[in-house]
């Protein structure tokens, strides 16, 4: 008889499972996996300021649009921490079969997820910053902690992008992953700055 297989799904366990798993240095769950976890926390809050709004302002169809989205990126969020752990297996693969080319080759796409990370995140700033004017004093707050939340799943992805960028062999793509990351960086950090500006002044 056939052993079964057994395959985990990351995303149904809970936070207790989830952070052991991360601190065990055994598991197959990473830094992008983490970021994963945190950025569907940021989604979380910016959804909860989302319905705020939308309750307040009513029948507005840019607002609606936001709440819908914010939602989605929440749902995307959550699905990316099993789609990080895929994302290296044929990484995790060649380097247990010690196979130098194929571990070269793996190494770039084993960055994929972390890379979509910060582009979502980017863009669930830039709907923040959108929403706060209309958003109401009492929930404001949400977009607050949410866009610290979502800086923080950016730059730890940032790290985890650029680590595993030096230890490529080509050195076109560890300067251009670098300097692609420091600029998406500049671009999301003046977003976020801009937003807790405008949440400050409302709290």
């Amino acid at each position: 008889m056939a052993e079964k297989i057994i395959i985990d799904i990351y995303k149904n366990k809970n936070p207790d499972e989830l952070t052991k798993l991360l601190a065990d240095k055994e598991s197959r769950l990473e830094a992008g996996s983490a970021a994963a976890m945190t950025a569907a926390s940021a989604a979380a809050l910016f959804s909860r300021a989302a319905a705020f709004t939308a309750q307040q302002v009513k029948n507005d169809a840019r607002i609606d649009y936001i709440v819908r989205n914010a939602e989605i990126i929440r749902n995307y969020m959550v699905y990316l921490i099993d789609e990080d752990v895929k994302s290296r297996n044929p990484l995790r693969k060649a380097i247990k079969e010690g196979k130098e080319r194929e571990i070269e080759a793996a190494r770039q796409p084993a960055v994929c997820i972390a890379g979509e990370i910060i582009n979502m995140m980017g863009q669930c700033l830039e709907l923040m910053l959108e929403l706060a004017e209309s958003c109401p004093d009492e929930a404001v707050h949400y977009l607050g902690e949410a866009s610290h939340l979502a800086m923080g799943a950016i730059r730890s992805s940032r790290v985890y992008i650029v680590n595993m960028a030096d230890q490529c062999s080509d050195e076109t793509y560890r300067f251009v992953t670098r300097r692609e990351n420091e600029m998406s960086l500049e671009k999301f950090s003046a977003v976020y700055e801009k937003l807790n500006l405008l949440v400050e002044e409302k709290i």
